[in-house]
């Protein structure tokens, strides 16, 4: 069932969210300074390119430099990514067939809010990942 959805995902908005964050990353690796979005932005784009059966967990190791980050991110691109998220997630909730697609968008707005310091693993992998925070 997964590989069906992430499929039709695949067809009705996740190939042009990921050319979009790909897009972004590349522009942010370009502009040397913001070179930890632009990976960021490459991490976030194989999510949107295949989101069912993976989840976001925030990684142990992450500081106070992560936080800064995050920060200067929400300000500069985070917010403006949350609303296309959320747009598209109601867009798609309107429909039936549509609200599991609706729910994905909803299930990336805290990554695209503050993606440093996060990473994407398999959704019944929590046992792996000890000390993460689910």
């Amino acid at each position: 069932m997964r590989t069906l959805l992430n499929l039709i995902w695949l067809i009705l908005s996740g190939l042009w969210m990921a050319l979009g964050y790909v897009l972004a990353g590349v522009v942010c690796c370009i502009l040397i300074i913001t070179i930890p979005w632009g990976l960021a932005c490459f991490r976030i784009a194989a999510y949107a390119l295949w989101p069912f059966g993976r989840t976001v967990v925030q990684r142990p190791d992450a500081g106070a430099a992560s936080g800064a980050g995050n920060i200067v991110w929400l300000v500069f691109a985070g917010i403006w990514l949350a609303i296309g998220h959320i747009t598209m997630g109601a867009a798609l909730c309107v429909t039936i067939i549509g609200i599991p697609f609706g729910l994905a968008h909803f299930k990336m707005i805290p990554v695209s809010l503050m993606p440093l310091g996060r990473e994407i693993v398999p959704s019944g992998a929590q046992a792996a990942y000890p000390g993460y925070r689910w």
